[in-house]
């Protein structure tokens, strides 16, 4: 027997409960499938900028429990692993529309907005094998035997969604370069001042980030060695990354040194090319998708995450518009049109990010004297504020 659901969210990551979340403000009812067990909390930190922080404010009342619980960054840095040189030093304004900059505990947000949804709205143990069309509805099989019948179907499912796979969209390409994330605790504090510090040359880019008064979450992007060895073994991993780190400062050299090597968390970087998100179908009909089953990007903005929780205003907010229609309208005709609308508001602002994210991190991983003078001489301001020029983005209200 099938059961007939309204909106069918797949995937209860950020994108997933927090358009989950937009919509239970807008008084409309969905289910979300996880294929998980439980709330996935596995990841460290994210970076929420401006942008992401008006999407978390429009959902309302959750901004205000993530702020106390997380240190605001007052600057971004830039230095050279090459010369040591600072080469910018961009005051962000608290008082200005760029002010808030924070990075965010990935388990504290989902818990965050987990927290404020109705009990059931979310269905672990529910992974989706197959979609199929069923008279204007989406017919979605579980792989315990299940059949959901969807009026809506959001794919929030990840890099590799099966609702993308649905629409048509090309897999997720990599990036040439991994990442590795991981994080240092200093139960009597670490002492750094609340700076976004990001180090690049020799082919590397170096982040360090404060979280709060105890929490450093550090990350490192590198050409990939010829030494497999290297990413097998997370102790030859930590080494590799010692020896690559070039002019730091010792006090931030020592983070990774008192990193346990068991932490080191080691991801390919992968992205969809930007003539795919021009040309593909990102709805269709009466399903869509958003955050990074829509854009998968490099992290060299930290915008991955803020532009799913756009994403989930902007596609809450028409579709409540489209279900509360005229009743004498189609309804499928305004899903329809509701979904389209939605893709024409987010398609150039994510081909924007993610050619904007690949390109500069590109350029941060530049080797060579010429190619290092121009980014620490010449590009460097430019660089350090494309984070804030990007970042300068309002997704509106819910209403």
């Amino acid at each position: 027997m099938e059961a007939v659901e309204g909106v069918v969210i797949v995937g209860g990551g950020i994108a997933g409960l927090a358009t989950a979340l937009g919509l239970h403000r807008l008084g409309i009812r969905s289910l979300v499938l996880e294929s998980a067990e439980s709330l996935r909390t596995t990841g460290y930190f994210i970076g929420t900028w401006p942008n992401a922080w008006k999407a978390i404010d429009a959902l309302g009342g959750i901004g205000q429990i993530l702020r106390a619980k997380h240190t605001q960054l007052t600057s971004i840095m830039t230095a050279s692993l090459t010369s040591g040189d600072i080469t910018a030093d961009m005051p962000v304004n608290p008082t200005e529309s760029e002010g808030d900059l924070y990075v965010v505990n990935r388990k504290t947000l989902l818990e965050t907005l987990e927290n404020e949804l109705p009990k059931g709205t979310i269905k672990y143990s529910s992974k989706v094998v197959q979609i199929q069309d069923s008279d204007g509805f989406k017919s979605l099989h579980l792989a315990d035997g299940t059949i959901l019948k969807a009026k809506v179907l959001i794919g929030c499912d990840g890099v590799n969604s099966i609702v993308a796979k649905y629409l048509g969209l090309s897999e997720a390409s990599s990036a040439g370069r991994p990442v590795v994330r991981s994080f240092v605790e200093f139960k009597n504090g670490h002492g750094l001042e609340p700076k976004l510090m990001l180090f690049f040359g020799k082919g590397v880019k170096f982040g360090v980030i404060p979280c709060d008064d105890h929490f450093i979450y550090w990350f490192y992007s590198f050409r990939l060695p010829q030494d497999k060895e290297i990413v097998e073994d997370r102790l030859k991993l930590k080494q590799h990354i010692m020896n690559t780190l070039g002019k730091v400062p010792d006090k931030i050299r020592s983070l990774i040194e008192e990193t346990d090597a068991k932490n080191l968390e080691y991801a390919p970087i992968r992205f969809r090319h930007p003539w795919n998100l021009l040309w593909g179908n990102i709805s269709k009909q009466n399903v869509c998708v958003a955050g990074d089953a829509f854009h998968p990007m490099t992290p060299d903005l930290a915008q991955g995450g803020c532009l799913a929780l756009e994403d989930s205003i902007v596609l809450a907010r028409v579709l409540a518009a489209a279900l509360r229609g005229e009743p004498r309208e189609d309804e499928q005709q305004r899903i329809q049109k509701g979904l389209e609308n939605y893709s024409k508001e987010r398609r150039w602002r994510s081909i924007d990010l993610v050619w904007s994210a690949y390109i500069s991190g590109s350029i941060h991983i530049w080797d060579g004297a010429v190619l290092n003078f121009i980014r620490d001489r010449v590009l460097a301001k430019f660089l350090a504020g494309l984070f804030l020029k990007k970042a300068a983005f309002d997704c509106g209200k819910l209403t």
